[in-house]
């Protein structure tokens, strides 16, 4: 499993001949799992075209460095934010020397200026250009500042020379790149999502739901994502941001939440059932409003399907962790409903007196075949980052064929 899954780079062209070859560095980080954004100089459209690589990225190549259609004229400080690492490939002699001046006369060396990410450079010129003693002190400066160097290889160049100066090529590009992340507990990964509640209309006007906010189903979200792992969420109704690298498929009855999950159960690893799924329905939805006339009205509910139970027993189900929301008795209730629901991991919590639901902290207790463990409250984000950690564990161990851990009665530590 690579360690670009779900990452961005932000590939930037200078000018010269070996450009061309930033059209096969675009595909293979692709092909590695990573989102690539295009910012070429002015002269590197001399040597391959923007559209090109645009095919090649998926996104708009952007060249200059006041562009009002993009960002509101920011673009530099858009993508130097947007990226989580910054490879110029090929990085010519002129380049390095405006980097290492600290130059910001174009998109490329004002977005290098102003991100926070690594930068890595991979020079390409003529050897006696990679020779000469400005070049030398360039790179210099250069490597002082953290900025990490990767080759020139040597070899035969355009201009009928051998010697150092001919860009890495792009397969050793994208190794150096990916060298540059710790391996994510999730790397590669497919995982959906379910989060947030769902609303069953009785009329045009009202609807059946719950409390939740879909907080903690969101937290998870982000946690799977910041793993490594490449995420969909379904999600019911909810006044939330989209975690950043998740997307987001939004549905708001029960039925639209099971048939979004069954069409992409085939094509997933790992399944996290967050959501507050409402467990009935009315029979049936009143096309108008209904009026308040009697004193009583008796209202039929029908079941909802049961996503998780409906997951697990799939032909080839995926790791499936489930949640319950219970108000006393809480490790019988939810070790009953894992073995009921035939799921490998249950994570279950206290709800109501402000526990819960509609509050920004939670506490978990987290049991699986074998073992159990106590995560005690703490922010939603915090705790999802340690519920995460533990089903890549139980996940690894069963892709592995590994036995189960001894149970655990510790608390977990936090070290993300």
């Amino acid at each position: 499993m690579t360690t670009l899954t779900a990452k961005r780079i932000l590939v930037g062209v200078s000018g010269g001949i070996a450009a061309y070859k930033s059209a096969e560095l675009v595909r293979l980080l692709r092909a590695a799992g990573a989102e690539v954004r295009v910012v070429m100089t002015p002269a590197a459209t001399r040597f391959i075209t923007p559209l090109t690589l645009q095919a090649l990225s998926g996104h708009p190549v952007r060249v200059e460095l006041f562009d009002a259609g993009a960002e509101a004229g920011m673009d530099h400080i858009h993508l130097a934010r947007w990226a989580d690492a910054v490879l110029v490939a090929p990085a010519s002699a002129d380049l390095l020397a405006r980097l290492a001046a600290g130059r910001a006369d174009d998109l490329l060396t004002t977005l290098c200026l102003a991100t926070r990410a690594p930068l890595l450079v991979a020079p390409a010129m003529n050897s006696a250009m990679w020779a000469h003693p400005a070049t030398r002190d360039n790179v210099a400066r250069l490597a002082a500042r953290g900025v990490t160097l990767i080759g020139p290889a040597e070899g035969e160049q355009a201009c009928g020379e051998t010697g150092p100066g001919r860009l890495v090529e792009p397969p050793q590009l994208v190794a150096a790149v990916a060298g540059r992340f710790r391996a994510g507990l999730l790397d590669g990964v497919r995982a959906l999502i379910t989060a947030g509640p769902t609303r069953e209309p009785v009329d045009p006007v009202r609807f059946l739901t719950n409390r939740s906010s879909g907080k903690m189903g969101y937290a998870v979200a982000a946690a799977l994502a910041e793993a490594g792992a490449s995420v969909t969420l379904v999600s019911g109704p909810v006044a939330l941001e989209v975690p950043d690298r998740v997307r987001c498929i939004r549905v708001e009855r029960a039925a639209e939440m099971a048939e979004a999950v069954r069409a992409r159960l085939a094509e997933i690893d790992l399944f996290v059932a967050a959501a507050a799924v409402a467990d009935y329905r009315p029979a049936e939805t009143a096309p108008h409003k209904l009026k308040k006339r009697a004193e009583r009205m008796a209202l039929p509910l029908v079941r909802t399907p049961d996503i998780l139970a409906e997951v697990a027993a799939s032909t080839r189900p995926p790791f499936t962790v489930g949640f319950a929301a219970e108000t006393e008795d809480l490790e019988r209730h939810a070790r009953a409903k894992r073995m009921l629901k035939g799921v490998d991991m249950l994570a279950a919590n206290r709800v109501g007196a402000g526990e819960g639901f509609e509050v920004d902290d939670n506490a978990l207790l987290v049991v699986w075949e074998g073992g159990q463990a106590w995560l005690p409250r703490a922010p939603k984000p915090q705790l999802a980052r340690r519920l995460v950690r533990l089903i890549a564990e139980r996940y690894r161990e069963r892709r592995e064929g590994a036995p189960g851990t001894p149970a655990s009665t510790g608390d977990e530590k936090d070290t993300a």
